[in-house]
Parts: C-alpha cells; sequence; structure tokens
C-alpha cells in the first residue's frame, strides 16, 4: 500500500493533541486504507464534441467533496462551468457546511477547442475522505487527461474513452495513450564532461514518458579500477505497480557523475548507460543500452582544477600540507565560541564554572569532561564523513540540517534546555534524564552532554579559518582528515580547558552568588531565540504545517517537564503521566517527517537567477561573468554575507556596472545537484561563493566570509 500524507492532518493532528490532554487516544490504524485511485476511480468519454463527461465509482466508506472538485485546462482548450449534481449536505467540523458524494458520480465539463487542437488536456483535482475509522483524508489528488478530440471537435477523431490502464504511471494519468515513440526518441541520453574527473548525463524526454531513477546502472567498459558515482536529483516519489515504492523523472533530468580511481593521461571515456522508462498511461519498454564515448579536458583545463584558487580564500588544496590546515582547524574551533549558533549553548557551561569557581579541582573536571564530550563528537562526525566518503557518498558541513527532524528535535532540546535553566524543571542526578537534561544537569554526565550539544549546534556555523580546514579533511588522507577534525574540537573546548586548568583565569571569575541564579534565568532568552531560529528554518524546508505540529511537541514537551516537576515524590501514577506526556511528544514529530516540501516554487528575487548546470553553462558560452553563491537558510555566515554585502545597493550597482549574473543555489534541503557543485570545488559546505570570468577560463573561489571591498575587486576582473 502506498503512504499516504493527508493534506488537513497537520490540523487534525493540532486539535487531536489537545484532545489527548484530556485522555483521548491519538493512534490510528491506516492500514486498510486504500490508494487514491482505488478509492476514487475516474474515468472520462470524450466521444461527444464539446462536452466531457466525467464518472467516478467511489468505494465503500468513502466520500467526494464536491466543492474541493477543481478543473483546469491544457493548451488550446477552454472550459465551461462543471456540471456537478447536488451532494449530500452536512456540516464538516473543519470544513463548515458542505457536499458529498457517495457510491458514485457523474458529471459533464463543456469545453471549446482552439482550431488546430488534437487533444483534449486538462487536469481534474478532487478531495475525499474515509468516513469510518481511522478517520482520515486525503491530500487533494490530480489527474492529467490527454484525450483524442472527437470529430467536429476541433481535432482528429478517436473514441476519446479515456480509462484507466494497469501499466505504471506516477500522476495517474487516465485516458488512452498515443503510439508509443521509438526507444531513441522516447529517452534521448547526452553526457559531457565538466572536469577531468566528473561528467553530466542529461536524460531528455517528450511530455507522458518517465525514467527510473533505480533500474539506471552506469559503467566504464575497458577502463579498469575506474568507477562511475552518479549523484542524483530529487525526483517525483512513485508507489509503482510492478516496481513498488520507487523514484521517477520526467521531461528531463542532469545527473552529475564523479569519476573515481586512476584517470592519468586519459582523454577519452567509454560510458555504458542501462536504464529502462514508460509512456505514462502507456507502455513501459524494455531495458535500454546505450553507448557514449566522451572527450574528457586536460587536467587544469576545466571547473574542477578551479579549487587551486583557494589558497587565496584561506582554503588550502589537499597538497598544501596538514599543518597549515591543523592551525587553521585550532583557530576555526577557537572562533566557534564567538559564533550565535554555538553561544547558547556555551552559557550552560559559563553558568557551572561560576558555580565551581570556589574548588579548583571541580573545575578540572569540568573542563575535561565537556572537553571530551566536543572531542567524541568531533571523532564520530570525522568517522561518519571519512566513511562516507569513501563509499562514494558527499557529505557536507551542517548536512544533518537539511533533515526536517533533526531541526526539529534540535529545537525541542533548545526550548528544554530553557526552561530548565528558566526554572520550570531542575534536573537531578537522575540517570533518566536525556536530551536537554543531559546537558542541563549538574556533574560529569552533564558537562559531557554539552559538549556534544555544542558539536551538533556549531556545525552550520562556518567560522573564520575554519572552511580551508575543511576543505583539507574532506580531500585528505583518512588519518589527516581525522587529526583535523580533532583540532577543530581543541579549539572548540580550549577556553574553557583555559579556565579550569590556569588558577590565575580561574579567579578572575566572579565569586558565586544569587546574582547566578538571575544571570541562569537571563541566559535562557539566547535558548528560546535558537529554538525560534530552528522553527523558522523548517518554515523553509517543509512549510506551516511543519511548524505547527513542532509546536504541538513543544506544547506536550512543555507539559511533560511542567508535570515531572510537579510530581517529585508523588504517587507512581503521576510519573506515569510524565512518561505518557514525554511519549506523546514524539508523535507530531513521527507526523512531521511525512510532510512533504512545500509545492509553491517561490517567487524568483528580482536580479537573482536559480543555480543550475544547464544555466551556468549557457551563462559562460555567452561570455557573461557570474557570480554564484551556495547558501542555506541554517546558515549564519551566509546570512551574514548577505545582510552586509550581498542583499545591498551597492552589490546590485556592482553587478549593473559588471554585467554580470547572480546565480544563488539553495542547500536548505537535500540538493544533489549543489552538493555536486560544493564536491567539485572541494568544498566542505555552505557558504561557496565562485566567481566566473567573462572571457572563460577557471572559476574563482572567494573567502567564506565576504567584503564589498572583496566583492568588486572580484566582479571588476572577472568583467574585462
Amino acid at each position: 500500500m502506498r503512504s499516504i500524507y493527508p493534506g488537513r492532518l497537520s490540523a487534525r493532528l493540532l486539535l487531536a493533541a489537545l484532545a489527548l490532554c484530556a485522555g483521548s487516544a491519538l493512534a490510528q490504524d491506516t492500514s486498510s486504507l486504500l490508494p487514491v485511485t482505488e478509492a476514487y476511480k475516474l474515468s472520462a468519454d470524450a466521444s461527444q464534441p464539446g462536452v466531457l463527461k466525467l464518472h467516478w465509482d467511489i468505494a465503500q466508506d468513502y466520500y467526494l467533496y464536491r466543492g474541493r472538485m477543481k478543473f483546469t485546462p491544457g493548451e488550446g482548450i477552454t472550459l465551461g462551468a462543471a456540471r456537478l449534481p447536488d451532494g449530500e449536505k452536512h456540516h464538516d467540523e473543519y470544513l463548515g457546511d458542505v457536499e458529498t458524494y457517495h457510491h458514485a458520480i457523474d458529471a459533464t465539463v463543456p469545453y471549446t477547442a482552439a482550431a488546430g487542437t488534437r487533444r483534449l488536456q486538462l487536469a481534474v483535482q478532487y478531495q475525499g475522505c474515509h468516513e469510518t475509522d481511522p478517520k482520515i483524508c486525503y491530500p487533494p489528488h490530480t489527474v492529467k487527461l490527454d484525450l483524442p478530440l472527437p470529430a467536429g471537435a476541433g481535432g482528429s477523431s478517436g473514441d476519446g474513452l479515456g480509462r484507466s490502464l494497469g501499466t505504471p504511471g506516477a500522476t495517474g494519468s487516465l485516458g488512452v495513450a498515443g503510439t508509443p515513440l521509438p526507444p531513441e526518441q522516447a529517452f534521448r541520453l547526452d553526457a559531457v564532461a565538466t572536469a577531468p574527473d566528473r561528467l553530466l548525463l542529461r536524460w531528455s524526454m517528450p511530455p507522458g514518458y518517465y525514467l527510473y531513477r533505480d533500474k539506471t546502472e552506469l559503467a566504464a567498459p575497458g577502463a579498469t579500477g575506474l568507477k562511475l558515482q552518479p549523484v542524483w536529483p530529487a525526483g517525483t516519489h512513485h508507489q509503482d505497480d510492478y516496481q513498488g515504492e520507487t523514484v521517477i523523472y520526467f521531461n528531463e533530468v542532469e545527473v552529475p557523475v564523479g569519476i573515481a580511481g586512476p584517470l592519468q593521461g586519459r582523454k577519452r571515456l567509454t560510458v555504458r548507460a542501462t536504464f529502462q522508462g514508460c509512456q505514462d498511461g502507456g507502455i513501459c519498454y524494455p531495458v535500454m543500452t546505450r553507448t557514449l564515448d566522451v572527450a574528457l579536458p586536460a587536467t587544469g583545463n576545466g571547473p574542477a582544477s578551479a579549487t587551486a584558487d583557494g589558497a587565496e580564500a584561506g582554503a588550502p588544496a589537499p597538497h598544501d600540507g596538514l599543518l597549515l590546515a591543523l592551525l587553521l582547524a585550532l583557530g576555526g574551533g577557537l572562533v566557534l565560541n564567538l559564533m550565535p549558533c554555538v553561544l547558547p549553548v556555551l552559557s550552560i557551561k559559563a553558568v557551572s564554572l561560576l558555580e565551581s569557581g570556589e574548588s579548583p579541582a571541580r573545575a578540572r573536571r569540568h573542563a575535561l569532561t565537556y572537553t571530551a564530550g566536543v572531542m567524541s563528537s568531533f571523532a564520530v562526525l570525522g568517522v561518519a564523513i571519512v566513511g562516507l566518503r569513501a563509499a562514494g557518498h558527499a557529505l557536507g558541513w551542517g548536512a544533518q540540517l537539511q533533515q526536517p527532524l533533526v531541526v526539529a528535535v534540535l529545537a525541542c532540546v533548545m526550548f528544554a534546555v530553557g526552561l530548565s535553566m528558566s526554572g520550570v524543571v531542575q534536573f537531578g542526578a537522575s540517570l533518566g534524564n536525556a536530551g536537554a537534561g543531559l546537558a542541563s544537569r549538574s556533574g560529569p554526565a552533564g558537562d559531557f552532554f554539552t559538549g556534544v550539544l555544542a558539536v551538533v549546534v556549531a556545525s552550520p556555523c562556518t567560522a573564520p579559518f575554519m572552511g580551508g580546514a575543511l576543505a583539507y579533511a574532506f580531500a585528505a588522507p583518512i588519518a589527516a582528515a581525522l587529526a583535523v577534525f580533532l583540532m577543530l574540537g581543541v579549539g572548540l573546548a580550549l577556553p574553557f580547558l583555559l579556565v579550569g586548568f590556569v588558577p590565575s583565569l580561574a579567579r578572575r571569575l566572579p565569586r558565586p552568588g544569587r546574582w547566578m541564579e538571575t544571570l541562569k534565568q537571563v541566559l535562557a532568552f539566547p535558548m528560546y531565540l535558537t529554538a525560534a531560529w530552528l522553527a523558522w528554518v523548517l518554515a523553509h524546508q517543509r512549510g506551516a504545517d511543519a511548524v505547527g505540529l513542532l509546536l504541538v511537541a513543544m506544547v506536550l514537551l512543555a507539559m511533560a517537564l511542567w508535570w515531572f516537576e510537579r510530581s517529585r515524590g508523588g504517587r507512581p501514577a503521576s510519573r506515569l503521566l510524565v512518561l505518557l506526556l514525554a511519549a506523546l511528544t514524539v508523535v507530531p514529530l513521527y507526523y512531521l517527517t511525512h510532510v512533504p516540501p512545500p509545492t509553491a516554487t517561490p517567487a524568483a528575487t528580482e536580479g537573482v537567477v536559480a543555480y543550475s548546470p544547464a544555466k551556468l553553462a549557457e551563462l559562460r558560452a555567452a561570455g557573461t561573468p557570474v557570480f554564484v553563491d551556495m547558501t542555506a537558510d541554517w546558515c549564519v555566515t551566509c546570512k551574514a554575507n548577505e545582510h552586509t554585502v550581498l542583499d545591498t545597493d551597492r552589490f546590485r550597482d556592482l553587478l549593473q556596472r559588471t554585467g554580470a549574473v547572480y546565480m544563488k543555489g539553495d542547500w536548505t534541503d537535500v540538493n544533489p545537484t549543489i552538493a555536486a557543485f560544493l564536491q567539485q570545488y572541494h568544498s566542505p559546505g555552505v557558504p561557496l561563493y565562485v566567481v566566473f570570468p567573462k572571457g572563460g577560463g577557471e572559476g574563482k573561489v572567494l573567502p567564506t566570509v565576504l567584503t564589498a571591498g572583496l566583492v568588486d575587486r572580484a566582479l571588476t576582473e572577472a568583467s574585462r
């Protein structure tokens, strides 16, 4: 059974969560629900000129909303008012007064076709619900009809009868598919080398055809030791009748492909692609194999060698030496302590060190245990990145914040830590506390897990000098890469180590007193601000529904912590309620993982071009200088650069004066195309700024921290 992501589920869950607080049950078994195309079977008849007849067969215990039907014409088609029968009137608890249909419905849609139009194309959208337990509503479902026009309606003749075919389809299209094209026309494949060790493959398909991602294999026959590593962009998730849960692509898909292995002196490469695709609403083609001969650019003549300019930006290439990378890592770790994403967590340790100011031994224990948490976390992170890199995967610094669940959990942790510092709950020495409790409790566990939390929230921040060290680590041998990550940990933990082990510094700390409780409560507000920032990031990733679910989780979490404090020393039943509330906190987070990205494409900002490899190649071929900005909403350094340099009148005037194009790539969510660009320039993450000159040639990588003068010089040189 395919997954169902109800469009109204978020609103229902908000109300259901309130009901749960009064004792009602939330969980429902959805295993018996039908797929939307089986619950509402649509057929179409266009045999009568000027009139499209639609018929829905509605399964038992399901219904359709009359007011949720929408008809959108295709090219050359003008629709009249749809004629729908009256439905059963009743009051819906969420939508108010509505009309619904049960069992079956017949509707007609009048239309006119422009001269020369041969096909009746339109989109039919409808929405319905299951009215018995589990009571759940489907998201609005759209069916794309493509029917031959009957004689006298402006096109060629045909029987015009649309019907659901048993072949795989991604959009639920109905209608008689046209005569299948030959495979060479239905699936055109091109390949070009964008660097000595990187290809770009492009499948082009006419409307109504799609390609399977998981049925595609790439090889380099005759090239011993070479392995092709594709980075697939996000596609359309589809429950296929034959392939099961899979990903497909319509129209066109560009796939960056890395070449791993010895390429010394190789000028050409043979690429063999094996793949399969289908005609939507028609046939599925047998597995196809294409062999392409690709010319490789000489080393230093393509974009891949552009990272040689990284030394100018303070980012050493892998051959620049381990010592310099370690020094940069130490400096980057030190500066991380001042970054706004780390400061809230460090406030916890500031209070702890002040409280232990009268005991040098205790201060040393604080510092050592906190350092152990920091170093362990950086070691785990380094091992994970090295392992994924060895397996051929690209992983960028801060990439975990591309996962909405990670963002939501971090927001809850920051919120819980803030509540603890505000005095809503006081965590003691109980071993049952986790998450925020581990970070805010006293003793070695609190120190250790504060170090862990500091590393987790530090990842969106790229401090000055840190980018170069990470660039080295992402391309260096395993031992050197791990050493760089550990040195970052030393830099992050060094201030607390100094305070703990240098008595003269410790003596400069203020004496403990009642003022410390006030300071602790004041420092709770940076925690709340961090949680608000994470909610803002989540809104950009998954929209308002996801933020609503996060707020429900936070309310339930606050209730659990409040009752935990109230029930100290109480009866076991009181503690049981704490566990119940804590368990309920997980429910909205679970549903949050099922919220799809917003379907609406955000309006393009004036003067900004969205990044794509094809558009960049087009601009470069036209001799246009290009400023490429790879950014993300969770990247604090990116936002600072935008505020001070890129989102200013001076920068816009500079673009106009130099004739340059400002191209931006958004890495807030997972985007394999942008990940491939970052990997191409050996960048550990965002921000990444590359300026491509007017006359062609290599792109120039700029520092991660921009100044107006630096950008002015780079674009002026690029425009000459």
